[in-house]
């Protein structure tokens, strides 16, 4: 009819041991569901502090979709597209004043929303929302696509949603809800000027949750001139980092952002928010499977292939007629 203490101490033994790998289990479910322990390859150690791209999956099933980002371009195999026509931009000339952060996992630029881009064969008109970096190690390999296997020293996503979207978490849920403008950086001998006001901020924000604000500057400042963004690459994929939504349409400029030696290592000082060195950060190439990749520069070929011919005819009739 009663218990014994022994029973009692024997029962408690035996929930105790029941218990622990339920709380367990919920904490790591709990971790995995907030994705705030993803890091890239350059973070991960033999301990696995935190989780690398690898296995990005566990931290959202999206990363193991069949339509991720970044790919590698190979060329021989683009397909022209006449309907990728120039991009029309606006308040892209405005400069403006924006808060930089470090977010424990890159740079980024808050952007006014003022800030849109149309044309390109887009769905809709979209608006901006910030900018972003992915880069290597004191100037090394750091893009996250590449280009016939190149891959060059940064790469910057200028991120856009959907007019009607309030935000990116609602634009990530429409297929087409994102397109982010992707530049390639290659070293140059001499310094670009233009991205002063952002290398000599990077000293104010080295430390993860710093932030500053960056005055006086135009998203026109940061990327190749009008004239020379008419050729570019196209496919439908998904951000690059966890939760990996397949929701963005790519835009890849051909042209490279020239930086010097000194300018692309001044990113290597910043910190994650593990304390390291943040260097590397950039998702390694995904595999296309079925997706199709376009380029911009058909049309040009196009025209360029009709005035040969034109002027092959021209010459041949010029050539055939009786001389006076």
């Amino acid at each position: 009819m009663f218990k014994s203490k022994q029973a009692d101490s024997e029962g408690y033994s035996t929930f105790t041991m029941l218990l622990v790998p339920v709380l367990f289990w919920f904490a790591s479910l709990t971790k995995v569901v907030s994705g705030a322990d993803w890091c890239y390859q350059s973070q991960v150690t033999c301990n696995h502090t935190c989780t690398g791209p690898e296995e990005w999956g566990v931290v959202s099933q999206y990363c193991s979709g069949r339509s991720q980002s970044p790919v590698n371009i190979v060329t021989r195999r683009i397909l022209p597209d006449e309907r990728l026509t120039p991009f029309h931009f606006t308040g892209y000339q405005e400069a403006f004043h924006g808060r930089l952060i470090n977010n424990g996992h890159t740079v980024q630029l808050d952007l006014p929303s003022s800030i849109r881009i149309e044309g390109g064969n887009l769905v809709a008109p979209y608006k901006a929302v910030q900018l972003h970096l992915h880069w290597g190690k004191d100037g090394g390999p750091g893009s996250e696509h590449s280009i016939d296997g190149e891959q060059f020293p940064m790469e910057m996503h200028i991120v856009h949603i959907k007019e009607e979207h309030n935000n990116l978490s609602q634009a990530e849920k429409d297929r087409t809800g994102v397109a982010v403008l992707g530049f390639l950086f290659e070293e140059s001998k001499s310094a670009n000027k233009k991205f002063d006001p952002l290398i000599n901020a990077l000293k104010n924000i080295t430390q993860p949750t710093n932030r500053t604000t960056l005055t006086g500057v135009s998203l026109e400042m940061l990327i190749p001139p009008q004239k020379n963004m008419t050729k570019y690459f196209r496919y439908d994929g998904s951000l690059t980092t966890p939760g990996c939504h397949e929701a963005t349409v790519w835009s890849l400029f051909e042209n490279t952002v020239p930086l010097s030696r000194n300018q692309l290592a001044a990113f290597s000082q910043l910190q994650f928010s593990n304390g390291k060195q943040m260097v590397e950060t950039y998702r390694p190439v995904q595999p296309l499977n079925a997706r199709q990749v376009y380029y911009s520069g058909g049309h040009v070929a196009l025209v360029s292939t009709v005035l040969l011919i034109m002027s092959l005819l021209i010459s041949s009739a010029l050539s055939l007629s009786p001389s006076v």
